[in-house]
């Protein structure tokens, strides 16, 4: 099974068959519009403009889980996220990622790629900061915090996976090879 195999719950409750994303590469990003990570959507939406023509999609899915930082109503994160980073691509359901009421499409991608990259040590030393206060990741593969971002290739499968201090500008070299 792989993520285009999947439907999600798009923010308004419509359902997105993800299979009609197949063909086009993917960014899946579990995001938080109260987290220190939260600037990472202006990158985010750069690469979109940038490369949506060219067959990329962003999935962004809200999450709560990490220090209560993705407060609000699906549609108070949308209506954040378009005013305060002039976001384009929507904003799935809010979602969890960890744990038994993880969504199936966080339990494919972590069990497609079970580690991160992480860039510098700088960012090294923030996740082993991020870590110790981590209170939902306590399984192997698990996500650690607001902003882990996953590339999926054209078929469906997760090809990449970045931890959250992972500047979105630095995917653009691996997404180039995708597309």
């Amino acid at each position: 099974m792989n993520l285009y195999d999947l439907k999600v719950q798009k923010r308004k409750g419509e359902e997105l068959d993800l299979n009609s994303l197949k063909g086009k590469v993917s960014l899946v990003v579990n995001t938080a519009t109260g987290c220190g990570f939260t600037p990472q959507y202006k990158a985010i939406e750069e690469l979109y403009e940038k490369y949506h023509e060219k067959g990329l999609e962003v999935l962004d899915f809200p999450c709560d889980q990490f220090g209560h930082q993705a407060p609000g109503s699906d549609e108070e994160i949308h209506e954040f996220c378009t005013a305060k980073y002039k976001t384009q691509f929507d904003q799935l359901a809010k979602i969890e990622v960890n744990g038994e009421n993880a969504s199936e499409v966080f339990k494919i991608l972590k069990a497609q790629q079970p580690t991160e990259e992480v860039k510098g040590m700088k960012n090294k030393l923030a996740m082993k900061a991020i870590q110790k206060i981590s209170t939902t990741c306590k399984e192997k593969g698990d996500i650690v915090w607001n902003f882990t971002k996953f590339l999926v290739d054209k078929e469906g499968n997760a090809v990449k996976r970045y931890d959250p201090t992972f500047d979105p500008a630095d995917i653009e070299e691996d997404l180039l090879k995708l597309l």
